[in-house]
């Protein structure tokens, strides 16, 4: 902890409850024997309030922008500020009411009890206030171990904004060794300490899954932790419950009784290899994953198509021939560079690397390396082809579309926000599913305009946009809003809205629903009608996710994320809010369960797109199709 001021720069005065005012006494420990921090937590679980002297000054905000009744307490060490609290008033029961053994009181069980959340601080300081705040299983239910669980999962969503992983670990394993009590509750407290920093280390695993396990210093903690509790087992035998949980959490096979206790800890350490055990079944899961891939197919146009992340340069150029109605024998896949050199692949090159990244721009080209299709204004033959959308049912279609986007949003994890916003590194590895469901969100409201403006037949035209509106209404049906809003959006563009004529000619019934449609995409009062839609719509749903971002990145931009040297928690905390929308929406996805048709075409429709990515052959074909009056 290090030496510490008891005066700590406050000079705070203690009122004490109502239930001690008459004759009664406020009992303070010696300092030795346990931290401020955990001091001034205990006083405030047993109902002491904090006065502020007049004489102190906050280190943020003065009390007058706060509020007359706002109370921060501040911790320092060796003159500098490491943790700042603030009381919040609570009309909950006081938490000792519940009978909880490691913070016992003589306070009256009518006391309101104040709780105290952090404004900011130094990573250490949070940590060590998130652990002494933790509640273990017999006191989660009550309110305060709700908060400590909410304080726990805002840290852990938000951590890596103020420390590295590496340094997380490190100050756990210092948290699970620390003997810093003496006296007749070392062992209890000690154990309660121990059993805190397993609770953070399975609810870390739980919430991150696969995100960090191929870390080396992550295997490294999880092995000496592992290590560590084989070793406490004899002097805590209340620990095998959580030494047996740990062993579920690294997918052992085998527990702590199948094992005498001189063999338990080389026969299971031996066994605890992240790298056999867990690294290969991502590796597996991996394998078997479906990505996005664009195959230009033109200078303007790619095909995007769906595949798996295995697939070799030769099985998807026989899927890109097959959707253009090309002979394959006469074709080759080129991988472009930044730079503009063109490299033939081999057929059995494998295409994404470990982080799902392609080898540059790929393309469709003749064995002469010219591309399969000339530019798209120049293209007599693709202008003349059949609307094949228009053959296949619209509730079926938005089936389709529903089920690809769940399969993208429900891979998206919720960490996946926060490296997007923060890091402002492109393709780092950390964000694939997401950029993969921004990139089909984007893809949809393109080949929208695409199919629009490729059909060169005014009727046709005209049932294209009533199917399309329909699409639409249907996937707000299914409570797909990414889909539903990008739909909107693509008809919505000034490429296809200008198409008056074939405007006119859509039926008043379509038009009306239209509109209602575009009410969702309205933009006024920071999109009120787009979140009191959703805000109605019960779970599993799909967010529109660039809004969502939208509102991640407000958060971060507006607030600064240090105040003088300590981290803005409270900035955290709202960013962790709005993050945590992602696994309200992914709840209880088999309630999902609409009926999706088989057919080859219905698939096909969705899962194929021919996009046109530049605005300016998007623009000369609706000038082509519909001339300036």
């Amino acid at each position: 902890m290090g030496s510490m001021a008891w005066d700590c720069g406050l000079r705070y005065l203690f009122s004490l409850p109502p239930a001690l005012q008459q004759g009664g006494m406020c009992a303070l420990r010696a300092p030795d024997d346990l931290t401020r921090l955990e001091m001034v937590q205990r006083l405030a679980k047993d109902g002491c309030r904090f006065l502020q002297s007049q004489n102190y000054r906050l280190p943020d905000r003065s009390a007058q922008t706060q509020g007359e009744g706002v109370v921060r307490v501040c911790l320092k060490e060796r003159g500098q500020n490491v943790l700042v609290l603030q009381r919040v008033a609570s009309d909950r029961l006081s938490p000792q009411t519940a009978g909880g053994e490691e913070y016992p009181s003589d306070s009256s069980s009518s006391a309101v009890a104040d709780r105290y959340v952090v404004v900011s601080g130094t990573p250490h300081k949070i940590l060590e206030h998130l652990l002494s705040d933790l509640r273990l299983d017999e006191h989660q239910g009550a309110a305060d171990g709700k908060e400590a669980e909410m304080l726990l999962d805002d840290f852990l969503l938000t951590y890596l904004v103020f420390m590295s992983t590496n340094d997380l670990c490190q100050a756990l394993l210092g948290h699970y060794c620390t003997k810093r009590c003496r006296g007749k509750e070392e062992g209890k407290e000690a154990l309660y300490r121990k059993r805190k920093v397993l609770h953070l280390v399975s609810q870390w695993s739980s919430l991150y899954k696969d995100f960090l396990r191929e870390e080396e210093h992550v295997k490294l903690f999880m092995k000496t932790l592992y290590r560590y509790v084989l070793e406490d087992v004899y002097e805590f035998p209340t620990l095998e419950k959580d030494l047996k949980e740990f062993q579920k959490l690294l997918r052992r096979r085998h527990t702590v009784d199948d094992y005498s206790p001189h063999q338990k800890s080389k026969a299971l350490f031996q066994q605890l290899s992240l790298k056999e055990n867990g690294v290969q079944q991502r590796g597996a899961q991996a394998d078997v994953r479906e990505v996005m891939c664009r195959v230009y197919v033109s200078s303007d146009s790619y095909l995007s198509v769906r595949v798996r992340s295995t697939v070799v340069a030769q099985d998807l150029l026989h899927t890109v021939a097959q959707r253009m109605e090309k002979s394959e024998e006469d074709m080759v896949l080129v991988a472009q560079t930044h730079n503009g050199e063109k490299r033939s692949l081999q057929p059995h090159d494998c295409l994404f690397s470990e982080t799902l990244t392609l080898p540059g721009k790929l393309i469709a080209c003749w064995k002469d390396l010219s591309e399969v299709l000339p530019p798209l204004t120049d293209c007599a033959e693709l202008l003349q082809r059949p609307a094949r959308l228009l053959a296949i049912n619209t509730w079926d279609v938005a089936v389709a579309l529903t089920a690809l986007d769940w399969s993208l949003f429900n891979s998206v994890h919720e960490q996946e926000l926060v490296y997007y916003t923060f890091s402002r590194q492109a393709s780092s590895g950390h964000t694939v599913a997401l950029e993969q469901l921004l990139q089909r969100c984007n893809e949809v409201q393109q080949w929208v305009m695409s199919e629009v403006l490729l059909c060169a037949s005014l009727g046709k035209r005209v049932q294209l946009l009533k199917k399309f509106i329909k699409i639409a209404a249907h996937c707000k049906a299914q409570r797909n809003l990414n889909s539903s809003f990008a739909i909107i959006m693509g008809l919505n563009t000034a490429a296809v809205s200008r198409l008056n004529q074939t405007w006119e000619k859509v039926p008043g019934k379509f038009k009306k629903l239209f509109s209602e449609l575009e009410l969702l995409t309205d933009p006024s009062l920071n999109h009120k009608a787009y979140r009191d839609t959703f805000r109605k719509m019960k779970s599993p749903k799909i967010p529109f996710m660039p809004l969502l971002l939208k509102d991640i990145t407000f958060i971060h931009e507006g607030n600064k994320t240090f105040h003088d040297n300590l981290v803005n928690f409270e900035k955290l905390h709202m960013i962790a809010d709005t993050v945590r929308l992602i696994r309200h929406c992914q709840t209880d996805q088999t309630g999902n369960d609409v009926a999706q048709s088989d057919s080859p075409d219905v698939r096909a429709s969705v899962h194929y797109l021919h996009i046109i990515d530049n605005q300016q052959t998007l623009f000369e074909l609706s000038h082509r199709l519909e001339p300036r009056a």
